[in-house]
């Protein structure tokens, strides 16, 4: 369940770096604090995600596995 301030992005399917590309791009339209789910089917995304909220100051909340099945959340940094 998505809350008003948590989006989701279903980015199965897509191999490294379009899960983290697109999980950028939607970060970008979204205000500081909101959440973004992003589920994966990509096992590099695990490094691929961890890596990228380290360089973006954004805050990796979960990071789960179940079945070939990646979920992330992630919350947008402050705007800079």
């Amino acid at each position: 369940m998505t809350s008003d301030k948590e989006q989701q992005l279903d980015t199965s399917g897509l191999k490294c770096p379009l899960p983290v590309l697109k999980a950028k791009k939607a970060l970008k339209t979204m205000h500081a604090g909101a959440t973004l789910r992003v589920i994966a089917t990509d096992p590099g995304s695990v490094g691929d995600f961890a890596h990228f909220c380290d360089a973006t100051g954004d805050a990796l909340l979960e990071s789960h596995a179940a079945d070939g099945v990646y979920t992330f959340r992630i919350r947008k940094a402050d705007d800079k």
